[in-house]
């Protein structure tokens, strides 16, 4: 149960952060309205690691893209494709600046399992890839 509320909250902090990216609104907002594009009985219970989750990657935004980066071989984080680069951004907060953090085994799996469903066929190995090596270092 609580593994699919944070998978839930997870996709709700990744489509938050997307609209943030475009159309600059308030993490509160967006969360909302992130969430009621999900029609899961168990969405509501994850607002608050949601918010948590844009919250911590808003709030450590330069440091997690300078560590992005580093490993992202060939990529700024600006030319990403949005959904990979907010994916990573989630990832990696969870693993670097988390009250609690995640373990990178934890983080990256459901970091790629996210890809799988709102990135490209590609993003899930530029994903995982990316953040194996952050875990590595």
């Amino acid at each position: 149960m609580e593994k699919m509320i944070r998978r839930i909250a997870r996709e709700v902090a990744l489509q938050s952060l997307f609209q943030i990216d475009f159309n600059s609104c308030e993490a509160e907002a967006a969360v909302e309205a992130a969430l009621t594009e999900h029609d899961e009985e168990n969405a509501p219970k994850a607002y608050d690691y949601a918010l948590a989750l844009v919250q911590g990657v808003l709030a450590n935004k330069e440091a997690i893209d300078a560590r992005l980066s580093e490993y992202a071989i060939d990529w700024t984080v600006e030319r990403m494709p949005a959904t990979d680069r907010n994916i990573l951004r989630v990832a990696a907060y969870e693993m670097l600046f988390a009250e609690k953090s995640v373990a990178a085994g934890v983080a990256i799996n459901e970091a790629v399992e996210v890809a799988k469903a709102y990135g490209t066929e590609e993003s899930p190995r530029f994903v995982n890839g990316v953040l194996g090596k952050l875990a590595k270092a």
